[in-house]
């Protein structure tokens, strides 16, 4: 049966890459949510073909949802033969903004040496693709399995996922007994096994100042210069601390295995959407937004207890200086265990298709596992995809067909140990 499989998996190589330029077509860059709704519609209908139940979910009163940019989600059920486990498949159909320096438009899906370019091929709709047909080549095959497969097309991954992911997994939709396997298709590399990511705390530091003619500063406080002296105090005492530690996760790229802080955004005096020319006013408020990506052997209190430590300092030694910080975003380092069932399954199928091992790696940064471990306490639950991790958010984003052929054969075989108890098909 095992090349039954392979070949219902081959018979579909033209469908996937259809199937990839069909979602790449619907612009969902997000921000700020464009074309939720018509993409999980044409997700819903192509599911529905297949023979599975499909609802529409909109995360009403979830970050970012409004009546102008709908925060809908789809998710698909089908049902075996008899009772048994369920294997669910989660990609999220938001993308980034394209930027600029393509070469190809990013949301046509041009095919070009052997490979489909756009926005979101490899981040991660033709991850989605390959699921689709991994599950239809699966379902062709043992037309009598037991248990249920699901597919899911959530929103909002690239801003969190709360309106995705997150809002499914309150409704108890990744939480058994509903499902015991979750596959994410993410552009971790067509061999390579992801277990978790790295923990992120997002926050905004606001200096104050205080508001005077810019002829006269010495009336006024400046917060711009306030937030000037954080930034030299992370440079000499925060950045080389961070720089120092490592983990013993296997996280890719060899980079992230120490800890990093990033610097989203400064804001400081006028807004950037004033028009002629500005006035010559003291700022008297400056907001930072800090991106700090934390590792296992680190506990998020020390993270944060670190930075109020360098902002306590600056009060006590700085003339002037007050701040206020707020927290925006926080979430725990996740790692799945290597002898999860899930892992051992897709671990199986990437020996028999490539004839090696996987690597198990770690992600540097969060996605939507977050949410089913945290909120749905669902811990069997990995990233695998055929995508290249590297072109993510790049211009000229592109997937290999052949690349989601041979993922579509390792999922088609997961879910056969899955639902089945093999390691691949006898």
């Amino acid at each position: 049966m095992s090349e039954h499989l392979r070949k219902a998996v081959e018979d579909r190589r033209d469908e996937v890459v259809a199937l990839t330029q069909a979602l790449v077509r619907f612009p969902t860059v997000n921000p700020p949510g464009d074309a939720y709704g018509p993409c999980a519609e044409f997700i819903a209908k192509r599911l529905h073909r297949s023979g599975y139940e499909t609802r529409l979910i909109v995360a009403e009163g979830e970050p970012g949802h409004t009546d102008r940019f709908p925060r809908v989600n789809v998710i698909a059920r089908r049902e075996g033969r008899a009772p048994g486990k369920t294997v669910h498949f989660n990609s999220h159909i938001d993308v980034v903004e394209a930027g600029h320096g393509w070469s190809v438009d990013p949301f046509e899906g041009v095919i070009r040496d052997g490979k489909v370019f756009g926005r979101g091929t490899c981040d991660m709709k033709g991850g989605l693709a390959t699921s689709i047909i991994a599950a239809d080549a699966f379902i062709e095959t043992f037309p009598d399995y037991s248990g249920a497969i699901e597919i899911s097309g959530t929103v909002d991954e690239e801003s969190g996922g709360y309106a995705g992911v997150g809002h499914l997994a309150k409704q108890g939709l990744f939480s058994r007994p509903r499902v015991d396997h979750v596959i994410i298709p993410e552009p971790l590399n067509k061999d390579r096994i992801c277990l978790g990511h790295r923990g992120v705390w997002w926050a905004e530091i606001e200096t104050h100042g205080r508001i005077a003619h810019g002829s006269m500063p010495f009336l006024g406080d400046c917060a711009v210069r306030h937030m000037g002296a954080v930034l030299a105090a992370f440079e000499h005492d925060l950045f080389p601390a961070l720089a120092a530690r490592r983990t013993d996760m296997r996280v890719v790229p060899d980079g992230a295995r120490a800890s990093t802080l990033n610097i989203n955004a400064i804001h400081g005096g006028q807004t950037d959407d004033h028009t002629g020319l500005p006035s010559p006013n003291v700022p008297d408020r400056c907001a930072m937004t800090i991106d700090r990506r934390f590792l296992l052997e680190e506990s998020l209190d020390d993270v944060k207890a670190e930075v109020v430590a360098i902002l306590d300092r600056l009060r006590r030694e700085r003339p002037g200086f007050a701040y206020a910080i707020r927290d925006v975003m926080e979430v725990l380092p996740t790692m799945t265990e290597r002898d999860a069932p899930v892992v051992t399954a897709v671990a199986a199928a990437i020996e028999a298709e490539f004839g090696r091992a996987p690597d198990y790696v770690i992600s540097p940064g969060t996605y939507d596992q977050k949410h089913i471990a945290r909120i749905g306490h669902l811990h069997d639950c990995i990233a695998y995809g055929p995508g290249i991790l590297d072109l993510a958010h790049q211009p000229d984003e592109w997937i290999g067909i052949d690349d989601m052929v041979q993922s579509a054969h390792v999922m088609a075989a997961a879910i056969h140990g899955l639902l089945t108890g093999a390691a691949e098909p006898a």
